[in-house]
Parts: C-alpha cells; sequence; structure tokens
C-alpha cells in the first residue's frame, strides 16, 4: 500500500489507515452517539447522561446503543477513507513540497471533510433514524431494525431527499472541525519531525 514510503501517492493506504482507524473509534463510541441524539431530539424528557442510559438500558436493553453501530460503519468508515484519501490528495496538489503550511493543512482538511460529509450525508440520515427510533412516534420507525429497513422507510415517507435533509448544516459543522483536526495533526508531525533527533 506504500504508507510513509516514499514522495509518491499512497491513496489506498490513506483510505485504510482511515477505515481502520474509525472502526476501533466507533466501537468504543456508538454508545454515546446514541445518548447524544437521544438527548438532542426536540421533545426529549431526559435531563442528565446518567438518566438518559438508564432509561434507555432499561426499556430496549444493551442492543439499543448498537443497533446503528453497522449503520455507523457504513457511513464513517467511508467518510474516514474518502476524508483521507481527499486530504492527501488535496495536500498534495496544494503542497506538493510536503512542507508544513498551516493554511494548506488547514484548506485541504476542510474541503476534505466537506466532501466526505456530502457524500455520506444519506448513511447519517439513517443511522440517525436508528439511533433515534426508540423516542419516534411513528410505529413504524420505532420498530426499525437495519439499514435496509430504516432507507426504506426514509424514502417512502420523504423520498430521495429525504436522504439529503441536514446536507448544508452536516457540511458546514464537519469542515471546521477536519479542518482542526488536519492542521492540528500536521503541527503536532512537524514538531515532532523537527525534534525527533534531540
Amino acid at each position: 500500500m506504500g504508507g510513509n514510503i516514499g514522495n509518491e501517492h499512497h491513496p489506498l493506504a490513506a483510505a485504510t489507515s482511515g477505515a481502520c482507524a474509525t472502526i476501533a473509534s466507533d466501537a468504543l463510541m456508538n454508545p454515546f452517539d446514541v445518548i447524544k441524539q437521544r438527548m438532542q431530539i426536540h421533545g426529549s424528557v431526559y435531563r442528565s447522561i446518567a438518566q438518559c442510559t438508564r432509561t434507555v438500558y432499561k426499556n430496549e436493553g444493551m442492543t439499543a446503543f448498537y443497533v446503528s453501530y453497522p449503520t455507523t460503519l457504513c457511513m464513517t468508515v467511508p467518510f474516514t477513507a474518502l476524508q483521507f484519501t481527499a486530504y492527501e490528495s488535496l495536500s498534495k496538489i496544494i503542497n506538493p513540497t510536503k512542507g508544513y503550511d498551516p493554511i494548506t493543512h488547514c484548506t485541504s482538511g476542510a474541503l476534505a471533510g466537506a466532501f466526505a460529509a456530502g457524500l455520506t450525508t444519506p448513511l447519517d440520515v439513517i443511522k440517525t433514524l436508528l439511533q433515534t427510533r426508540g423516542t419516534a412516534r411513528d410505529a413504524e420507525i420505532r420498530s426499525a431494525k437495519g439499514i435496509v429497513r430504516a432507507a426504506s422507510i426514509i424514502k417512502r415517507q420523504y423520498g430521495y431527499a429525504g436522504f439529503f435533509r441536514g446536507l448544508r448544516p452536516r457540511i458546514i459543522t464537519t469542515m471546521p472541525s477536519t479542518a482542526i483536526c488536519w492542521s492540528s495533526y500536521e503541527m503536532a508531525k512537524a514538531y515532532f519531525i523537527r525534534h525527533q533527533n534531540d
């Protein structure tokens, strides 16, 4: 795959690295994402993280915290792979010398995040439906158990446009996050490279 060997472009290595990182991260973070979604929805009855966790566990069991994990992976693995690949590609175009350049890293990070967020929004919509199904009034949504079922509900109720609900806010909120993430990463990398032999 290439990785850090030579100066060649290695999009497969970047995509694979991102995918592996997100699989591990999502296994730990998915329950917290479910709690966050439950607390954020309009009319949420939860007043604390502990109350939300206890109530979801009591009413829906442990599986409620992971019912969206396959969908989360279906979204975050492509998101991260696309983001890493886009970042590496954009950085190579904008900054072919690969020198530390905060503006390049910030710009490439923001654009890579926007690209990945835009392409994976339909999967995020499906994930959100699954994570918030326990609070839905609609019996069909409450009984949704997987990606295909959730997707069919969204298509039937909202049409294909339903898969892109929240597209602009998703892109707008992702861009600063990925810009900061990549800028911080490149700053730390430059620091450690500079001080490697000290």
